[in-house]
């Protein structure tokens, strides 16, 4: 009686408890004001690939193109296996309306937080009381673990999806027991904002089934009534699917990433039970004690399990204990009218597993172990069990349910605001990232980068050696490392790594690309043929190796197949490096032409840029041309090892 006491004279002083514009009005405001010192924040980490770089979104004639490109806008974009439509295009469309300004990207994700929080609100009203639904949109609007999705440019997809599909839900239960096609059409006009702007947006059709069977039982018997009532919706959702589906594979080549978590590949041969059991006791510490936050949850933060550990028994063990209290919760009365049942903590314990399924690695592996930002769909889940917990707790312990509210709301609000400038920008973020986690693979691969950007190339390779003994020869990585090893002209060790990955990795065309480059600076014209053939087997639109083909089978006298390979290169796109300027040469020499050829000749010598391409282009002076050599002795690499006959 205590409890309803107060309740009524809450009322009388607008409680959120008890009136719903006063709630909804708290979790808005609160959603947005402490996000307003991420305002200041620049483009940090992933947002530079993704957009300030991406010059494929910066206008609106390249914008559609990048609709039906990877979501990665450079040459690794299919391997990694996203393909967000939606995301791009918004992406694409604020930098051209804020002149590639920072603050607005911001300032909508900041807004966008805002107008989620409310719709969590909004949605938990149709399942619970108010106050329980305040309660749960409360926690959510200022829960730490949201920081990385909102604070962090590139979180726009997180927001956006999550907004999308709570609204189809909202949409869903409105739309009353039986779904019209005006209400299908809504409902699937939103999911394909929702799955375009996040993979995890799939989710939807799961999710509305869990809101049909939380508000009513629906057993073996209710299905063909059910199907009857619900078949449009469905049926709109399944087409959207089908179609976003089939331009993932037309675009990436599959469905899913192909790629293991960096760091866990072996998770494709071992059991993933023990590593997947780690990862729902990071869950759960994430969402009851949010302090240790990250930007990475790479092996060395959660480790690459290979057997039963005392921490992955526990996380079994809870994982187990939290699905059978759910199951029995399930069992109480439906969540309609309001009525703050124990189900609402099987609904939420249920809707997090339906929605954290396309990153949990449970089913297919995602990419990553675990991150912060996937949780923020799955969380409202979550939020609507502790919003019933909350209340439920009231009940009885009234002032404890209320005063341990009271300090959870304020110390996560001053960990979102203290957590915020984390992500100010890229060295901002690697600092934080390091200082915390020094020792993880994901950190030394970020401290290299930092220190090639700055021209300590030494203290850079250091900094990949680490990365490469905590993730093992990770694709990327590598790639990396060879990388910036050709730029240095180091290049026996990096044809080292690459050949090392075209023999680990025969499917990815990226070691053979680039082996064929570094052939072709030394002039080898048989192996850079037999590279840019690899890679273009692989990947048969590459304009770069198109024209390194070319160039040898020109430097070896097979003439006609070069021209042949020259119209399949220049129809790919042009190129500009010393080889193709020298295919010109060796084409102009062939039809007697030796003005155009010696001009083609010095125009590869304005072009080419390495100490070994210029000695190797010496050598293709003096004997292809005749032409006096350049370059010191000491410097020119010797006769040609092309194949041709240099006294023809």
């Amino acid at each position: 009686m205590a409890f309803r006491s107060e309740s009524v004279h809450l009322t009388r002083l607008g409680s959120p408890l008890r009136d719903r514009t006063s709630a909804f009005l708290i979790v808005g405001f609160i959603a947005g004001a402490l996000y307003l010192n991420a305002l200041p924040n620049q483009f940090a980490y992933d947002d530079h690939h993704i957009i300030s770089v991406n010059t494929a979104i910066h206008s609106i004639e390249t914008l559609p193109g990048s609709l039906v490109a990877p979501y990665w806008p450079d040459e690794y974009g299919e391997e990694l296996g996203l393909w967000r439509p939606v995301t791009t295009g918004l992406l694409g469309i604020q930098y051209i309306l804020g002149g590639g300004d920072a603050l607005l990207f911001h300032t909508v994700n900041l807004l966008i937080h805002m107008v989620t929080s409310v719709l969590v609100l909004a949605l938990l009203l149709e399942l619970m009381s108010l106050a329980a639904a305040f309660v749960g949109a409360l926690v959510f609007a200022v829960h730490p673990v949201h920081v990385e999705a909102v604070a962090n440019i590139v979180g726009f997809s997180e927001l956006l999806s999550t907004a999308a599909i709570i609204g189809a839900c909202l949409l869903h239960i409105r739309a009353g027991p039986r779904s019209d096609w005006r209400s299908a059409l809504a409902i699937g006009g939103l999911y394909l904002i929702g799955f375009g702007a996040k993979e995890s947006g799939v989710t939807l059709p799961g999710l509305i089934f869990l809101l049909d069977a939380a508000r009513g039982r629906i057993s073996i018997s209710d299905v063909p009534r059910y199907v009857a009532d619900r078949w449009r919706t469905y049926l709109v959702m399944l087409c959207v699917a089908i179609g976003l589906l089939a331009g993932r594979f037309a675009i990436l080549g599959s469905i899913a990433s192909p790629f293991a978590p960096v760091g866990a590949e072996v998770l494709l041969e071992i059991p993933r039970i023990w590593t997947l059991s780690d990862v729902w006791m990071h869950y759960v510490r994430l969402w009851v004690f949010p302090l240790d936050l990250s930007a990475d949850y790479s092996p060395n933060i959660i480790p690459v399990s290979f057997g039963w550990r005392a921490e992955s028994i526990v996380g079994a063990f809870l994982a187990l204990l939290v699905l059978g209290i759910a199951f029995v919760a399930w069992r109480r009365p439906d969540m309609k009218g309001g009525s703050d049942t124990s189900k609402a903590a099987a609904f939420g314990v249920v809707w997090f597993m339906i929605s954290i399924s396309p990153t949990s690695n449970t089913l297919f592996l995602s990419g990553v172990l675990m991150a912060e930002r996937v949780l923020y769909l799955p969380s409202v889940g979550l939020a609507a069990a502790t919003g019933w917990l909350i209340v439920r707790l009231a009940q009885d312990r009234r002032r404890l349910a209320w005063g341990g509210l009271c300090v959870a709301v304020i110390a996560s609000s001053v960990r979102v605001w203290t957590r915020n400038p984390t992500w100010h920008d890229t060295d901002t973020m690697i600092a934080v990232l390091i200082r915390d986690y020094p020792y993880t693979g994901r950190s030394q691969w970020a401290l290299g980068d930092q220190f090639f950007l700055r021209g300590r190339e030494s203290e850079g390779l250091r900094a990949y050696r680490a990365a490469v003994d905590l993730l093992g020869p990770q694709h990327a990585l590598i790639l990396t490392v060879a990388g910036h090893m050709m730029a240095m002209e180091r290049y026996p060790p990096a044809e080292t790594l690459l050949g090392s990955l075209t023999r680990e990795q025969p499917d990815f065309p990226h070691a053979f690309r680039m082996l064929a480059d570094l052939r072709a600076e030394y002039g080898d014209a048989f192996g850079t043929e037999e590279y840019a053939r690899e890679a273009l087997a692989l990947r048969d639109v590459d304009p770069t190796r198109a024209h390194l083909l070319a160039w040898a089978l020109a430097a070896q006298g097979r003439y006609d197949e070069a021209l042949e390979a020259k119209e399949d290169a220049l129809e790919q796109g042009g190129a500009i490096f010393w080889q193709a300027y020298v295919y010109e040469a060796y084409m102009a020499d062939r039809r007697g032409d030796t003005v155009r050829a010696l001009a083609a000749v010095d125009t590869a010598w304005a072009q080419v840029l390495t100490n070994i391409g210029r000695a190797t282009l010496d050598s293709v002076r003096v004997a292809d041309f005749g032409l006096q050599p350049l370059l010191p002795d000491s410097l020119a690499v010797g006769s040609l090892v092309s194949g041709r006959d240099p006294n023809r």
